[in-house]
Parts: C-alpha cells; sequence; structure tokens
C-alpha cells in the first residue's frame, strides 16, 4: 500500500469517515423487446461490480515495512456484502435520495472487507432510480474512483476485456546490481529534497494562517457532529463555458469563482458577518494524464493548490480575476510546490509515522485550509444502466476534521452537476447554500438569468 493510501487509511475515525462518494440518478429501464424478462438492475449491477478487480481487493497489515499495510485478494469476497437495495417512498423521490444518501454517507464503510458499498435507491413512480457508490479514501482519488466506479455502466462494460492470465517473469536475484542500487540511492535522495522543500512550504503555510485562524466564520469550522448533510445543485456547462471565453481562464476558474460568490451570499442570508480573511480551499490536483488507465498502481496520485476564495469581495467580475490570478500563479508553480503539496509530503513518509502519527495529524488540515473544493472529471460519452440513462452523477467529497464544508463538482452531458457535503449540526441549511450557486452564476452570465 503505498504511503498515501496508507495516509487516509490511518487518518479515519468513526466521525470522520474517509470515503468518496456519487449519487447517480438514472431514467427508467427500457421495455425489454417481445417476451425478454426486464433487466434486474440489483443483478446487473452487483455482476458488474464483482467483475472489476480493484473491487475485490481489502486491506491487510503486513510485517515489512514495519507499521506497513497491502491490498490482497479477498478469499471471502461476497458482493452481496457490498451491493443492496433500499426502496424509498416515491412521493419526492429525488429529495427522498439525497436524504438516505447523506445517511449512508455517515457510516463509514466496513474495514475487514473491500473497502465500498454501492446502494440501488428504487420506489420513483416513474421507474427512474439512483445509485449511491462509496469508495473508501485509500481505494481511490477522484479520478481513480471515476475509472473504477465507471465499470458498472452498460458502455464501459461492454468494452471491458476479459483478464488475461499474467505472463510468467524470470526469476531475478534478491540482490540489485550496481546500477539500480544507483537508481535507487538517487530516487531517495530526489524524494528527501522534495519532502524537504514541501514540508517547508507546509510549515511556512501553517505559521501565516496562525495568525488568521479567527478570520473565516463559524459555519466552516465545527467540531465533528458525526452527522452528514447532503445538497446539490446543477448549472448549465454552456453557461460556464461562455463566461470563460468572455473572461479567460478556465472553467473550473468560472466554478470556483461561483463557489466564492455562494459563500458569501450564504454568508449574508445567514445574517453573519463576512469573515475578517477569505476562507482558503484546498483544490486538488491529479498527477494522472487525463484518460490514462488507472493501472495497478497506488489508488491516489494526488498534490494540490490552495486558492483564497475572494468571499470579502463585492464585484463578481473582480471574484473571478482574482480566482484566476491565483490559479495562474499556483500553475505557474506546478503541484509541486506551496503548502497545497502536502498530500506529496504524506507519500514520502515511511509507514510508521502515518500508523502512529495520524491521531495528531487529523486535525493539522484546519491548519492549511478551510474546505476542500474538488473537481471530478467524468467520461464526455452518453452512459447507461441497464439501458436506462444516466440523467446526473452528483459527486462528494469526505469533510475534514475540523471542518464542516466540502464542494465536489463533475461536468456531465451538458451540466455541471455539484454535490454539497456538510456536518448536519454545522449547516442544517446547506440547501440555501446549493441555490446561491445558481444566483451566483446569473451574476457572472446575466443573459440567461430568469
Amino acid at each position: 500500500m503505498a504511503p498515501l493510501d496508507l495516509a487516509f487509511w490511518h487518518l479515519e475515525s468513526p466521525t470522520h469517515p474517509l470515503h468518496l462518494g456519487a449519487l447517480a440518478h438514472f431514467g427508467p429501464v427500457p421495455a425489454a423487446p417481445g417476451h425478454e424478462p426486464p433487466v434486474d438492475v440489483l443483478e446487473l449491477l452487483a455482476r458488474r461490480a464483482a467483475a472489476v478487480p480493484r473491487l475485490r481487493m481489502r486491506v491487510r497489515d503486513v510485517l515489512l515495512p514495519v507499521g506497513g499495510a497491502a491490498w490482497s485478494a479477498d478469499p471471502d469476497f461476497d458482493v452481496r456484502h457490498h451491493v443492496r437495495e433500499i426502496t424509498l417512498p416515491g412521493a419526492d423521490f429525488p429529495a427522498e435520495t439525497t436524504r438516505l444518501a447523506a445517511e449512508l454517507m455517515e457510516r463509514p464503510v466496513e474495514r475487514g472487507l473491500p473497502p465500498w458499498e454501492m446502494y440501488l435507491l428504487t420506489g420513483a413512480p416513474d421507474g427512474s432510480f439512483a445509485v449511491l457508490v462509496k469508495l473508501h479514501h485509500a481505494l481511490a482519488d477522484g479520478m481513480r474512483a471515476v475509472a473504477i466506479g465507471a465499470g458498472i455502466f452498460d458502455e464501459i462494460a461492454a468494452g471491458r476485456r476479459p483478464a488475461s492470465r499474467p505472463r510468467p517473469v524470470p526469476p531475478r536475484s534478491w540482490l540489485p546490481g550496481p546500477g539500480r542500487l544507483l537508481d535507487l540511492a538517487r530516487d531517495r535522495l530526489g524524494d528527501l529534497g522534495r519532502a524537504v522543500e514541501v514540508g517547508a512550504s507546509v510549515v511556512s503555510a501553517s505559521v501565516v494562517r496562525a495568525g488568521r485562524l479567527d478570520g473565516p466564520a463559524a459555519p466552516l469550522a465545527a467540531e465533528s457532529s458525526g452527522t452528514r448533510r447532503l445538497a446539490t445543485a446543477t448549472l448549465p456547462l454552456d453557461r460556464v463555458h461562455r463566461i470563460r471565453r468572455t473572461t479567460g481562464g478556465t472553467a473550473n476558474d468560472v466554478l470556483l469563482a461561483v463557489a466564492a460568490g455562494a459563500l458569501r451570499r450564504w454568508f449574508e442570508g445567514r445574517g453573519l458577518p463576512l469573515p475578517g480573511a477569505d476562507p482558503q480551499a484546498l483544490v486538488p490536483v491529479s498527477r494522472r494524464r487525463p484518460g490514462a488507465a488507472p493501472g495497478p498502481g497506488p489508488g491516489n496520485s494526488l498534490s494540490g493548490y490552495l486558492v483564497d476564495l475572494p468571499v470579502t469581495e463585492p464585484d463578481p467580475a473582480a471574484r473571478l480575476a482574482a480566482v484566476r490570478h491565483a490559479m495562474d500563479r499556483n500553475k505557474a508553480a506546478g503541484p509541486f510546490k506551496g503548502a497545497g503539496a502536502v498530500a506529496l509530503l504524506a507519500d514520502r513518509l515511511p509507514p510508521l509515522a502515518h500508523r502512529f502519527g495520524a491521531p495528531f495529524a487529523s486535525g493539522a488540515a484546519r491548519l492549511l485550509f478551510d474546505l476542500l473544493v474538488t473537481q471530478v472529471p467524468l467520461p464526455r460519452s452518453a452512459l447507461s444502466l441497464g439501458g436506462a440513462p444516466l440523467r446526473a452523477l452528483f459527486p462528494m467529497a469526505p469533510l475534514a476534521r475540523g471542518q464542516s464544508l466540502a464542494v465536489a463538482m463533475s461536468p456531465y452531458g451538458g451540466s455541471v452537476h455539484i454535490g454539497l457535503v456538510a456536518d448536519g449540526e454545522a449547516v442544517p441549511d446547506l440547501d440555501a447554500l446549493a441555490a446561491a450557486f445558481t444566483a451566483e452564476l446569473d451574476l457572472l452570465d446575466p443573459s440567461d438569468a430568469p
């Protein structure tokens, strides 16, 4: 198990589960032709999940390295322990799925089994349904989670190649040759140098943040109640791109500016004073190439950028300009520099440090950032399950200790689907924040505003 995966494994606690999630909404399954039986979505979902090799792996402790762990095939794997069906009242099916998904996201996945769960949510009068997916963060980062979870879709499953038998590998000496020893030494020195560089950035940022921890208002910082609330929003992707073409930058810059404006509107709607300092967001950056296969490597390959969300700026255009400038500066420095690259530091610590340092590191997120804002890419082609078209997919990110809000966004099918996860007691009005995303997009692109 790679060090960063191990870090996520040990950072989890009963009140701070560290799994990623996605709530996917599907249309009705089309009628079966002729006399064929209708598609059994639960059976289909279970069969396809069981065919994904990564979902058959569980975590086990190892003797070496000391404190380490490894992924191994579960000899007693039973997909029925992971895939379940829940029927909901159909009067307001979308709202009921959101409410139930929040409750299910509160619960950590079972550790003795492969760390994932899927729920088929049924009961809509028109035959539509939803699927909730939970994957432990040790198993996957956002891009890898998409690659793993995509195996349930018709289009991906149809193109999946049958597993081939591994080719025999010629035996090698247990003692590396001189050239390999030199390469290993160079790699370790390179890791040490990067760890020192990132560590210095983290310490520097922590010192700066220590003087402004009373800046962001209380709703973004709270002790965990162990409860979760989920809200969703949907933005037209063509409007996001129209703003991007007009102002420059990227679609992600526009979405970050919308998030900043939504937070400002939310603070004002609560009757709270604006924070004395702009809240700082961690924007994860995948170190995988887009479109690359997940491969057999570690579950997580992450860095990150830290961005001040300009909540205190009253002008929407100025907010977007500030976000674009901050992201340009981060990209110029690269994902290996700056305090946002703290994941790289975790990836270079020995396993024993993660095992025994987790209780101390669990609260460190508060020293670096106030909330997580991430974008999870999805395949651009239309997707379906059992012939039922995918209508929307709302990603869900885990909450760090001491924080009460995480924002995840996924473009699909001409829309940006936004999943907001919050502490249930600290943010009881999460729906108001979700509505503010649409209002803020209207400020940046008033041409289509109602």
